[in-house]
């Protein structure tokens, strides 16, 4: 522990000599100064830890000795002299701050020592009392703090907190460019950050230790010097350094203000590490949304990726859906261009080409509707209509690869919160893979029931099966069980009936071939 310094101001020298002889001989360091108004000098150069003063001296008494020793040093720890002790001089001292007070003569030495001691802890004890109720705050802003999330919001609050529980009239807080050392200033309350200012706190951050600066007390005489240029009367400074970060929370006095105590400087402290650790939670929030919003885009692009693969899959068939009607509407016309045929039959034949125009026009708006990105709006849905929607759409496929679907529809249907495209892609996958795993053709039994509180699919082939080694893969991405697979039509499914807040999940042993069961719940995720 280093030892604490004592400054003796008395008039009377032989006073002076003793205190300083006695003192030093218990272990204090000690100076001492005859002329009250060079004691005040060496204050304002000379930090110290306790001002012995005597009361009574000529020209300067000893409360505006205390008086400057308290603005110049606002934590010196004060013991007073007095050979005539009165209860007015008691009050005064007390009303002063004063930490103790020592009636001349003193019979011995002891008497001083044990006054020196008991004016130092009362002393501590004062700060750190002022210390506590400075830090109790600190509680409240911190919660803020923390649960800010914009930066530039918390930016704000920090100044505020800064200069609100500083009592500081200037508070910023500044970031500097670890590479080139340039200073940027994020935000001040108060102040307009001048170039002088930043030159200033360039020169000071060097160390990057906590530095309480007072214009007129002591310390480095060339930063006094700038403070007053600057018109400040008292800055602290904190710089706090982070991996790829490096900030300088700033709180500034005027000239005519009270300077800064140390427990303001330590409260400055607490609250600039609170503040660095909100802004890269910040950041790191910040990163998070648009991870999770890139995530989001990646997934619409995946989902229509398999939807638009899904689609080729589909295309031979609704070519063919478009070229029959085409092919007789080409007929009809052309036999409509006869002269030799009747009016009736004319007639017929436009009406036929008609019937199959309007085919055409409902097979390629069924194909629109499946082309084109869906709609990411839950609405009400039933569940078995988008089944035959999809049936309706896959027919001439189903047909040619000879797969006859069995539908059973039981209980109550309740309508679903769902993506009506989605979930249309979803029963399309799957149907499409119930056609891949039945080469030679067969059934395809698809059910479709009310449950407690949800409605239940179950979509289930005649072919092989999924082997039981191969079950606990089949939803990972790009992992598919037949060549040529791209592996990603059951994660897509997979994930789309999650993000519903249902269920996708293949059954076993339920039968021949694979069966897949899909819930979804009447309300949904909204």
């Amino acid at each position: 522990m280093e030892t604490q310094s004592v400054f003796i101001v008395d008039d009377e020298p032989g006073i002076a000599m003793l205190c300083e002889r006695i003192l030093a001989r218990a272990g204090y360091r000690t100076s001492t100064q005859t002329d009250p108004r060079k004691a005040i000098e060496y204050l304002g150069e000379n930090k110290i830890d306790l001002l012995l003063v005597d009361i009574r001296m000529p020209e300067v008494d000893g409360f505006e000795v205390i008086q400057h020793a308290q603005r110049l040093q606002p934590d010196v720890a004060v013991l007073i002299m007095t050979g005539h002790g009165t209860v007015e001089t008691a009050i005064r001292a007390l009303r002063q701050g004063v930490d103790g007070l020592l009636l001349k003569p003193f019979s011995q030495s002891a008497e001083l020592v044990e006054a020196v001691k008991l004016a130092l802890a009362d002393n501590q004890k004062k700060r750190d009392a002022a210390r506590t109720q400075a830090l109790r705050p600190l509680f409240s802003v911190t919660e803020s703090l923390f649960s800010e999330t914009r930066r530039e919001r918390l930016l704000d609050l920090i100044v505020n907190a800064i200069g609100g529980h500083l009592n500081s009239s200037q508070s910023a807080c500044f970031q500097i460019n670890t590479d080139s050392g340039e200073h940027f200033t994020l935000a001040s309350k108060g102040m307009n950050p001048t170039q002088e200012l930043l030159d200033f706190i360039s020169r000071v951050d060097m160390s990057s230790m906590p530095l309480n600066i007072n214009a007129h007390g002591p310390g480095d005489a060339r930063w006094r010097a700038h403070l007053s240029a600057l018109a400040l009367g008292s800055v602290i400074l904190v710089s706090i350094l982070r991996p790829n970060l490096h900030m300088v929370f700033f709180a500034g006095r005027g000239e005519e203000e009270a300077p800064f105590h140390a427990s303001d400087l330590e409260m400055l402290q607490i609250l600039s590490r609170q503040a660095v650790t909100a802004l890269e939670n910040a950041r790191l929030y910040a990163e998070q949304l648009d991870y999770v919003r890139r995530i989001e885009e990646s997934q619409k692009a995946l989902l229509q990726a398999e939807k638009m693969a899904a689609a080729g899959r589909l295309s031979a068939s609704i070519a063919h859906e478009i070229n029959n009607p085409l092919q007789a509407v080409q007929n009809c016309l052309h036999l409509t261009a006869r002269e030799d045929l009747p009016d009736d039959k004319r007639k017929e034949y436009f009406n036929l080409a008609c019937s199959e125009l309007e085919r055409l026009r409902l097979t390629v708006r069924r194909m629109l509707d499946f082309y084109r990105p869906g709609a990411s709006k839950h609405e009400k849905v039933n569940l078995a209509e988008i089944l035959q929607y999809v049936l309706t759409l896959m027919s001439k496929q189903l047909t040619e690869a000879q797969v006859t679907p069995i539908v059973d529809f039981s209980g109550t249907i309740i309508p679903i919160m769902a993506v009506g495209s989605q979930i249309q892609q979803v029963l399309i996958n799957l149907i499409l893979n119930a056609v891949d795993a039945m080469p030679d053709g067969g059934e395809l039994k698809i059910t479709v029931r009310g449950v407690r509180d949800g409605v239940e699919l179950l979509v289930q082939d005649r072919g092989k099966g999924v082997p039981k080694d191969k079950q606990v893969n089949i939803f990972e991405p790009f992992y598919s069980t037949k060549d040529g697979g791209t592996g990603l039509g059951l994660t897509v499914s997979y994930n789309i009936i999650t993000a519903h807040g249902g269920v996708l999940e293949l059954l076993p042993e339920i039968g021949p071939g694979a069966c897949f069961r899909i819930f979804l719940p009447a309300g949904g995720t909204q």
